[in-house]
């Protein structure tokens, strides 16, 4: 059986070949074998945004700043996820919950 790492190595080849849907089911492994593997939270947030499935990304978004509540990066990568959803829902409450999850983000900073 594959390690969660080489799993995660073989969805990031996929999506390098723009076969997103396999990228994500190839995550939902390394997840169902790891749930707590934040990489693979980030990376559904990034390709379930790239597929137009909003609320999935902004739950792994989420997932992954819980798992490193302490990492500026993940907030700043949620608030891009939320940009996202605004742009391909066009509901305005993304805009709010982008602005919180980047000021969150400086906060950690020292910004």
């Amino acid at each position: 059986m594959p390690t969660s790492i080489e799993l995660y190595d073989e969805a990031d080849q996929l999506k390098d070949a723009g076969q997103l849907d396999q990228a994500i089911a190839k995550l939902n492994e390394v997840l169902a074998q790891e749930e707590d593997f934040t990489l693979a939270h980030s990376a559904l947030a990034v390709l379930y945004g790239k597929v137009n499935r909003h609320d999935d990304a902004i739950r792994h978004g989420q997932r992954a700043c819980e798992l490193e509540p302490n990492d500026p990066f993940s907030y700043t990568a949620l608030s891009v996820t939320f940009q996202r959803a605004f742009a391909g829902t066009g509901n305005q409450q993304y805009i709010q919950m982008a602005e919180d999850a980047m000021a969150r983000s400086r906060t950690m900073q020292g910004h």
